[in-house]
C-alpha cells in the first residue's frame, strides 16, 4: 500500500469518526437505559476508527496508542461478550514486553 493510499484511508476515517462521534454525543441514552447498548456500539465504532488510524499511521506503530486503542475496544466489548472477560484481560496489555 502506498503512503498516499494510507493517507487517503486516514483522511476518510476522520470523516467517519466525525459522523460517529456526533451520533454518539447526540444519543440521549444513560447507563441502564434500554438504548444504552446502542450508544455503546457507537462508542465501539469510534474506538475502532482510532485503532484504524493508529494502524495506518505513517510513523512507527506506537505501542502506547495501540494499547490504549485495544484497552478501550476490549472494555466496551466486554458487555457484549461477558464470558470472554475482556475487561479483565486488558490488564495484560500493560505488562512489560518480554524479549
Amino acid at each position: 500500500m502506498t503512503p498516499e493510499q494510507k493517507q487517503h484511508i486516514i483522511d476518510t476515517s476522520w470523516e467517519l469518526h466525525e459522523a460517529v462521534e456526533k451520533a454518539y454525543l447526540e444519543h440521549q441514552a444513560k447507563k441502564g437505559d434500554a438504548s444504552w447498548p446502542e450508544k455503546q456500539r457507537l462508542l465501539l465504532a469510534d474506538m475502532a476508527l482510532h485503532l484504524l488510524q493508529t494502524a495506518m499511521s505513517p510513523q512507527a506503530l506506537s505501542q502506547d496508542k495501540l494499547r490504549n486503542n485495544l484497552h478501550a475496544i476490549m472494555t466496551i466489548s466486554d458487555q457484549y461478550l461477558p464470558s470472554a472477560q475482556l475487561a479483565k484481560a486488558t490488564e495484560r496489555l500493560y505488562l512489560p514486553n518480554e524479549q
